[in-house]
């Protein structure tokens, strides 16, 4: 399987990342989320860009109301792997991967499996819960792979993290912490109000998807 072991930097500075990851979910997928939350779907989306260029090759958005498979990381990587011929697709190591919301137990997978190695993501998993009422990748995490370690004391175990964020599959960042990377403060205040703006617009999406589901829309997944 691939690795990131032999992966080069990130040839962007930060802040071209940032202007690149933000400009591409308001422009591109919030539209696509905007068409799924009305038929039920989770408002979770992704992108796989091009490491060099930052172009983006494939991106997409939750589809429950097909699958409650197609998370919007698996819906996207399906699509790379589908619709792009082989002679024509890049390696999944020279590609970055962009989700709007950090990966879920499932979503970790699909990224490891399929052989990327670097990722960003803009909201955490405690505003999938707080923000969002979609708790279940904090859940599913500590009830299913959150093992407690010999003679562990509970504060160390709940202060334990849930994934390795930077391991010799893959790294990750938030979108927050990539912001802090950035050297200017004025830049960095900046990216922090794009962030927060950005952030804005998914209230809207929110309460469309938490009507649907009071009023059972269309979703094939179990947890709602």
């Amino acid at each position: 399987m691939p690795t990131n072991t032999n992966t080069p930097p990130n040839p962007h500075p930060p802040s071209t990342l940032l202007t690149t990851l933000l400009t591409l979910t308001e422009s591109t997928i919030i539209p696509l989320t905007t068409t799924g939350v009305s038929s039920g779907s989770k408002l979770f989306g992704a992108s796989i860009l091009s490491r060099d260029t930052l172009s983006p090759i494939t991106t997409a958005t939750n589809n429950e109301a097909l699958s409650p498979l197609l998370h919007g990381e698996i819906n996207c990587i399906q699509q790379f792997f589908t619709t792009i011929p082989p002679s024509s697709r890049p390696f999944p190591s020279s590609c970055i991967f962009f989700a709007t919301h950090e990966p879920c137990s499932l979503c970790l997978s699909g990224i490891t499996w399929a052989g990327f190695n670097e990722f960003y993501y803009l909201f955490t998993y405690e505003d999938s819960r707080d923000a969002f009422n979609i708790p279940y990748d904090i859940d599913i995490l500590e009830e299913v792979f959150k093992v407690r370690g010999e003679n562990e004391g509970e504060g160390e175990f709940k202060r334990r993290g849930l994934y390795n964020k930077n391991n010799k599959f893959f790294k990750s960042k938030s979108l927050g912490e990539l912001i802090e990377e950035v050297e200017d403060e004025k830049e960095r205040e900046y990216f922090r109000g794009e962030v927060k703006r950005l952030k804005g617009l998914y209230d809207a999406l929110s309460e469309t998807y938490q009507k649907g589901k009071a009023e059972g829309v269309g979703s094939e997944s179990v947890w709602k």
